[in-house]
């Protein structure tokens, strides 16, 4: 427990200040993936949202469905990326509030 006012203060202002920041740090996180035959590069944000999508000159030779599969994949693995820096923000985060 806090002994006097003033910790207890200072111990809710540096949690403030922590959340503020983590706050920040997440808005910042990005995700990207290639896929194995560099077909497909994709960028996406700490939520999975598409930033953006490149495509390499051997996308010509996919047929459709081969392009859908790389696209999805690449997307997908953009996004778990992300998602795990997301994830390693929240526990580094709690790790440091419950001290």
């Amino acid at each position: 427990m806090f002994e006097s006012m003033d910790e207890l203060e200072a111990s809710v202002r540096r949690r403030l200040f922590r959340m503020r920041d983590l706050v920040d740090d997440m808005s910042g996180v990005r995700g990207d993936a290639t896929s194995a035959d560099g077909a497909v590069t994709v960028e996406v944000d700490g939520n999975g949202a598409l930033l953006n999508l490149a495509f390499g000159q051997s996308i010509s030779t996919l047929t459709p469905e081969e392009f859908e599969e790389r696209l999805v994949s690449t997307a997908t693995a953009a996004a778990g990326a992300a998602f795990a820096r997301r994830a390693e923000l929240v526990a580094a985060f709690n790790a440091e509030v419950t001290e």
